[in-house]
């Protein structure tokens, strides 16, 4: 009887590098006292190499690039508009999807609330997690049923294959990966090789049996994803569900897509019931009623090809300390201190002895450069205790020599601002060649922030 072989080896949780030491510096990545020691291989050979053999072979030859037959496949609508939007248009058979979020924020019951929508696709839903009662208890909450769900409990991948052939499902949901484990890894589930060898092997799974496949996983305390960088590079797509747990509004963002736009984004408002897609985000983004408030301002910003208008809010005060706080929620700090030291240098407005405390309405994390007009004007209002007209909003990217440059999708941030009920909008200068629509609110150019000023305080 052959010997079982045996070897170890430290592994990077970051890259997975591996090396037959261990080394307090990553050379690959360069991530510090990221290596930790693992089980790499035993005599058993892995799943991606083909120690299950469970797949139909094939013997395939090269084919000139001319020759490759190409078609639009159709792809699964998951009867969800904001999912499908940051999909790319719906799920693309045999692709492999990636969904990762802080604990508790709603990834499971995201998946589980579009899986009981889809009537006529054969699902199987395979939970390391949760019982099945406790997934009936969510279906049940959700008020959502579905006669082509399966559910099955299951961690060890080699029983999961086998449920997989004997359902021959349309659509898999694995809920997380960090739980799934294989008998030819040593390694506790969760770990590098693990999660290596659990994702080649599903992977190969999708793209021979054309299945889409989403995967759940786990993320750090530095907001990645778990487990080794591979499983990201592995994946077509890798989604973000993000949010404040003390907000009602969650973010489903597009980190990578290999079948659509990385600019996307979907706003779901979490309810008791589920989920609720947000399909007009402005209104509910909007503090109806900041007449005679100093400090709030509203922008037309873009996220993908979406526009919708954002409350910016602003409060500068006497620094208490010898040093001034700066402090930002949902904007970067560091292009806000840029935007402070803009006012002082080009407007002449000295804030260098002031507290400013910065905060987009909302939970919202907006990275969008057509917001810095906004957050000026809110953080000047603030600063002179002038109130901003309630029917004024803005856009526009400040530079560094203090003038107000073009922005993108400039008509599209004008109609809805018009479509909201706002009468004046601020836009660059010479930003609306080619506009042609005709519409009902006033279109104010600015050049400099000294114009944009003059405009809102008088």
């Amino acid at each position: 009887m052959a010997k079982t072989k045996t070897k170890t080896a430290f592994v990077c949780t970051s890259c997975g590098n591996d090396s037959p030491k261990w080394l307090g510096k990553c050379p690959v990545c360069g991530e510090w006292n990221s290596y930790v020691e693992e089980i790499i291989s035993t005599g058993k050979d892995s799943l991606a190499k083909g120690g299950l053999n469970i797949f139909a072979t094939s013997k395939a030859k090269p084919l000139l690039l001319k020759d490759v037959e190409t078609a639009d496949e159709p792809r699964i609508d998951l009867q969800d508009g904001e999912f499908n939007r940051v999909l790319g248009g719906g799920l693309v058979p045999g692709s492999l999807v990636l969904i990762g979020g802080e604990p508790g924020i709603g990834k499971s019951t995201l998946v589980l609330q579009t899986v009981l929508g889809l009537k006529d696709v054969k699902t199987l839903y395979i939970s390391g997690e949760e019982s099945a009662r406790q997934l009936k208890l969510r279906a049940d909450r959700i008020n959502s049923n579905s006669e082509n769900c399966f559910i099955v409990c299951e961690t060890n991948l080699e029983q999961i294959f086998v449920h997989l052939q004997n359902t021959k499902p349309d659509f898999v949901i694995i809920d997380s990966i960090q739980t799934i484990f294989t008998d030819t890894v040593e390694s506790s589930p969760g770990s590098v090789s693990q999660v290596r060898e659990c994702s080649a092997a599903i992977l190969k799974f999708a793209k021979e049996t054309s299945t889409p496949v989403v995967l759940i996983g786990h993320i750090n305390k530095e907001g990645s994803i778990a487990g080794p960088k591979v499983l990201e590079h592995i994946v077509d797509t890798v989604l973000q569900f993000e949010g404040d747990q003390h907000y009602m509004y969650r973010i489903l963002r597009s980190i990578k897509n290999r079948f659509g736009s990385t600019a996307e984004l979907g706003i779901y408002e979490m309810r008791q019931s589920g989920l609720r897609e947000v399909s007009n985000p402005s209104e509910l983004l909007l503090t109806q009623n900041h007449e005679g408030l100093s400090g709030v301002s509203i922008a037309a910003a873009i996220e993908g090809i979406r526009p919708f208008l954002i409350e910016t809010q602003a409060l500068v005060s006497t620094a208490a300390y010898g040093t001034p706080q700066r402090s930002a929620t949902g904007f970067d700090l560091r292009r806000m201190n840029m935007l402070l030291a803009v006012l002082e240098k080009r407007a002449g407005f000295k804030l260098i002895q002031k507290d400013v405390f910065l905060n987009i309405a909302g939970g919202l994390k907006v990275n969008d450069p057509a917001m810095d007009l906004s957050v000026i004007s809110a953080v000047l209002s603030s600063s002179l205790d002038i109130s901003i007209e309630k029917h004024v909003c803005m856009t526009g990217e400040v530079g560094l020599s203090g003038e107000i440059r073009p922005v993108n999708r400039i008509e599209q941030r004008i109609l809805e601002a018009e479509k909201l009920g706002f009468s004046k909008i601020l836009v660059p200068q010479n930003n609306l060649k080619g506009f042609t629509s005709k519409v009902n609110i006033e279109i104010i150019q600015v050049r400099k922030v000294e114009e944009a000023f003059r405009q809102l305080f008088g």
